[in-house]
């Protein structure tokens, strides 16, 4: 149980820059409003849960830049808390972290964000983590953020990973095992723009976004966060696999992302594990469309 892109403008290409960490480039950066037709970009996250090393490398081509994302990052309880738990990421970035073998935790992209220059607080539209600072120092994400989590080092010696959308869907993520042995170290993730589709009554819109002033979708509600339903979140009298079923909203991001997480108890095909393994998490990959919502 869980508690808790689009075409390119210029081909994909895998380039192989240190040993085990594969990173994508070949795009053509413009200014970025979000994960859309328009304005397409690439950020990739290299985790290495099994080196120590973390290397920032900035592969844009300099163009002028509108917006950055920023991941943040929660630690599980108990676990060994990271060095950082929160960066900005510019289009074509990617950057490496240094991951405990046996860590726990969640990481998620913010969207939209920006710093007063008054009083230097920061705040992201979509994602924030409520401590008016670039780092989450323990926070989670505010719903809705798409979420990739982690178990390293689990039952049998394997890592076991998703992406969720049970918290909602702010932009695309892909998690890609790179040279894992044991488990199916299969690549899953979300690569739709869910916001395209989103059903009306779980949008969250923003005109601050938009160059031209429009009202645009900026991410995607679940239902349990849209309605607080027990039908829907899984609580109460529906807090068991057998009485917590897929409902039209888990079924329509379950459509759009077959792989990942649509609601609490959607473990059978959203679980993943592996072992001996990097990690490659890559923000607004390459996409097959969106899907629509239909009841």
């Amino acid at each position: 149980m869980k508690v808790g892109l689009l075409d390119l403008i210029a081909p994909l290409t895998v380039v192989k820059l240190v040993d085990d960490i594969l990173w994508l480039s070949g795009m053509t950066v413009l200014e970025w409003y979000g994960c859309d037709d328009a304005h397409v970009f690439i950020h990739g996250l290299a985790i290495l849960f099994f080196q120590t090393d973390f290397v920032i490398l900035d592969m844009h081509n300099a163009l002028q830049l509108r917006n950055v994302i920023v991941p943040g990052i929660l630690s599980g309880a108990g676990t060994t808390q990271l060095s950082t738990t929160g960066f900005s990421l510019s289009p074509a970035q990617s950057t490496t972290l240094s991951i405990p073998t046996s860590w726990s935790g969640r990481l998620w992209a913010r969207t939209y964000c920006s710093q007063d220059s008054t009083t230097g607080k920061f705040t992201c539209l979509t994602g924030d983590c409520g401590t008016g600072t670039i780092e989450c120092s323990g926070n989670g994400a505010t719903p809705p953020a798409t979420l990739a989590e982690f178990t390293l080092n689990g039952a049998d010696g394997l890592d076991f990973y998703d992406v969720s959308l049970v918290d909602g869907y702010n932009l695309p993520m892909m998690i890609t095992a790179e040279g894992g042995t044991g488990g199916n170290c299969s690549t899953t993730g979300c690569a739709v723009d869910v916001n395209l589709g989103c059903p009306t009554e779980l949008r969250i819109m923003s005109t601050s976004t938009s160059s031209s002033g429009d009202n645009v979708v900026v991410a995607c509600k679940s239902a349990c966060d849209a309605f607080g339903e027990p039908q829907y979140c899984c609580t109460d009298q529906y807090s068991s696999s057998a009485t917590c079923k897929p409902t039209a909203y888990s079924e329509f991001f379950k459509s759009a992302c077959p792989r990942a997480y649509s609601y609490a108890y959607d473990d059978g095909t959203s679980t993943f594990t592996c072992a001996n393994a990097n990690y490659v998490i890559t923000f607004c990959p390459p996409s097959s469309g969106y899907v629509a919502f239909h009841v």
